[in-house]
């Protein structure tokens, strides 16, 4: 049977690094990357995509819905 993962599309152009969505993970994931966007924000990015749950709790309260969720099937 497969298992389900989640993950996440950050629209980085858009993203204006403000990290709501970084306290709001229960398992993590997130966190600002160090680079800038062309606009010159950091933004936000999967740094541990393995324990994504898609709860869309980022998504929710990102102010820009900058945010996509995905549930995943993966082999297991």
């Amino acid at each position: 049977m497969a298992k389900v993962r989640g993950a996440i599309v950050v629209d980085v152009e858009k993203c204006k690094g403000c990290g709501v969505c970084i306290p709001v993970c229960p398992t993590d994931v997130i966190l600002l990357a160090k680079d800038v966007n062309s606009k010159g924000y950091t933004y936000c990015y999967m740094e541990n995509p393995e324990a994504c749950i898609a709860c869309t709790n980022c998504a929710i309260v990102c102010p820009d819905g900058v945010i996509s969720v995905y549930k995943i099937k993966v082999a297991g």
